[in-house]
C-alpha cells in the first residue's frame, strides 16, 4: 500500500490510542505485522511550546517504522509549527479529528472540528504545506446524526493534499458504543481517489475481510481488538486467526515489559502493564486471581514470578 511517496508493506494498521500506543506496544505490534503504527495522540500545543512529556510521546525507534504520530489541536498556524517539527523524524503526520473525550472536545480539538468544515479546510491546508512528509486524516461518521460530515471532511483533505484518511463508523455520540457504520466507509471510498481507511469493529480474520470486502476500503485500522493481542495482525496478514501458546504470551508480556522499562522505568512499567497484563491473560486459567495479584505487586520480579506460575 501506499501513503503519498511512502510504501507500506501491508494495509493492517495499528491505530492510535491514547494510554495505549506507546512506543513499548508500537514494537510488539510491529514485530506481528502491524503494516504502519500511530503515536498516541500528541498535543500541537505541546510541541508548540516544547513541552518535555510531549516530546517523549512523539519518540519513534527505528525498529518499528513506518511509524505516524498523530497531532490534536484547532489552531491551524500551531498545527502546522507542530507537524514542521515532527515531519523531521516521522515518516506521516496523522491529524486527529476523530477523539471524543469531553477534555479535548472542551477546547474545540478532535471530533469537535467535525462542526466546523471552515477550520478543517484551514487546519488541513496548512498543516499538508508545513510537512515534508505525507499528511493524513483520522475522523468520524460525524458528531451525531445530525451531523454527518466524514463525507465532505475527506473531499476537503483530498482538495488540500491529505495523502489518505481513516474513518471510524461511530459518531462522536457514540463513543464507542453501538455498532460501527461501514456504509459511510463505503460512501467516503466513493467519494475520494485518496487511500481510505476502514476503522470500527473489527476483531478478527472474518471481520477484517467483511469490512474490506463490503466498504472497498483500501486499508484496516484495528484499535481496542489488538491490546492484549498483537497477535490480530500475524493472523490477518496470513488469513488465519492465530491462537498463542501460554508460553508466547508469557514472552510477548516479558518483552513488552523490557520495552516500557526502557522508556519510563520501572516504578511507571509495573503500573501501567497491569493494564495491558489483563488483557493479555484474557481466557487463560486462573486468570481472574492473577490479576488480583499482580495488580497488587510493585516490583517487576514479582510479577514475572505470577505469570511464570500459570503460564509456563
Amino acid at each position: 500500500m501506499k501513503i503519498g511517496n511512502l510504501e507500506i508493506k501491508n494495509n493492517v494498521f495499528l491505530a492510535p490510542m491514547a494510554g495505549i500506543t506507546d512506543m513499548a506496544f508500537r514494537k510488539i505490534c510491529k514485530e506481528y505485522g502491524a503494516g504502519l503504527v500511530y503515536t498516541e495522540m500528541v498535543s500541537s500545543k505541546g510541541m508548540h511550546y516544547k513541552d518535555d512529556k510531549t516530546n517523549l510521546l512523539t519518540a519513534v525507534a527505528d525498529e518499528e517504522r513506518p511509524a505516524a504520530v498523530q497531532i490534536f489541536g484547532s489552531d491551524p498556524d500551531i498545527m502546522a509549527d507542530a507537524a514542521e517539527k515532527i515531519a523531521e523524524y516521522a515518516d506521516i503526520i496523522d491529524i486527529n479529528m476523530g477523539c471524543p473525550a469531553p477534555k479535548v472536545v472542551k477546547n474545540d480539538d478532535g471530533s469537535k472540528l467535525m462542526l466546523n468544515l471552515e477550520l478543517v479546510d484551514k487546519i488541513t491546508e496548512k498543516v499538508v504545506k508545513a510537512s515534508k512528509v505525507p499528511v493524513t486524516v483520522k475522523t468520524r461518521k460525524g458528531w451525531d446524526d445530525e451531523h454527518i460530515t466524514a463525507v465532505e471532511i475527506a473531499k476537503m483533505c483530498e482538495k488540500n493534499g491529505v495523502a489518505a484518511i481513516a474513518i471510524h463508523g461511530r459518531t462522536r455520540n457514540q463513543f464507542y458504543t453501538g455498532k460501527a457504520d461501514w456504509d459511510i466507509i463505503a460512501d467516503v471510498k466513493r467519494a475520494v481517489s485518496i487511500p481510505v481507511i476502514g476503522n470500527g469493529d473489527i476483531v478478527d480474520v472474518e471481520s477484517a475481510k467483511r469490512m474490506i470486502e463490503y466498504t472497498k476500503c483500501d486499508g484496516i485500522m484495528i484499535g481496542r481488538a489488538a491490546i492484549g493481542n498483537p497477535w490480530i495482525f500475524k493472523s490477518i496478514a496470513e488469513g488465519a486467526n492465530y491462537v498463542p501458546s501460554k508460553e508466547e504470551i508469557y514472552d510477548v508480556i516479558e518483552k513488552h515489559y523490557n520495552n516500557l522499562i526502557e522508556l519510563k522505568g520501572e516504578y511507571v512499567a509495573v503500573r501501567e502493564m497491569r493494564k495491558h497484563i489483563s488483557y493479555y491473560i484474557k481466557g487463560v486459567p486462573n486468570a481472574t486471581e492473577m490479576r488480583r495479584r499482580i495488580n497488587e505487586t510493585t516490583q517487576k520480579d514479582e510479577v514475572i514470578k505470577i505469570l511464570e506460575e500459570n503460564l509456563i
